[in-house]
């Protein structure tokens, strides 16, 4: 059981870095609460790229069973949680897109911000005040990174597709992301 709602998003935050380290010490009651925590924010995610329910549902699943395994893999100092278990979320439900192949396709250009409509877990994950300023530091990024990090963070598509519907190189959309994303944890950071 929980042990107590956290009031801060700081506060929130650090309760699931000790969850997670609580999974990593083969805690189940831990990985309960990290289910409880974040599984609407992650089951938004899948469900955004795999446009499946049922899809979306399976590759929850298996989020968790790899946060079981890899709990321990997980760094505090290097990313947050949310950050770390939405990274899976998203390798997870692409590597199912490619299995099962894309089911219609969606113009994610004007894909909206990875986040549920709810005020349940991604209330109590995120606040408004840490929403802004992503929103912000993703503004003061020239077009092309800004859209291809939503693009490939927040509407799930690859690298590839990225490259393919730009008309450009694999390795030129990787170094715009790869720009982009140094510009934005610096943003983030101050």
């Amino acid at each position: 059981m929980r042990r107590g709602a956290p009031k801060t998003a700081d506060d929130r935050r650090e309760m699931l870095v000790q969850r997670m380290r609580d999974v990593a010490d083969g805690d189940r009651a831990a990985l309960h609460e990290v289910y409880e925590m974040t599984s609407a924010k992650l089951f938004g995610i899948c469900l955004r790229i795999l446009q499946d329910r049922p899809e979306a549902e399976d590759v929850l699943q298996d989020i968790f069973v790899t946060v079981w395994a890899r709990a321990s893999d997980f760094d505090a100092s290097r990313a947050s949680p949310i950050t770390w278990l939405s990274t899976i979320a998203r390798n997870r439900a692409i590597d199912r897109l490619r299995q099962i192949g894309r089911r219609g396709e969606a113009d994610w250009g004007d894909a909206p911000e990875m986040v549920a409509e709810t005020p349940d877990a991604l209330g109590q994950l995120e606040d408004e005040e840490d929403r802004q300023r992503l929103a912000a530091c993703l503004d003061d990024l020239d077009e092309r990174a800004r859209e291809a990090i939503r693009s490939a963070f927040f509407g799930g598509m690859t690298y590839q597709e990225l490259a393919s519907r730009g008309e450009m190189p694999l390795g030129t959309i990787k170094s715009i992301i790869r720009r982009g994303l140094m510009r934005l944890k610096g943003c983030l950071s101050q």
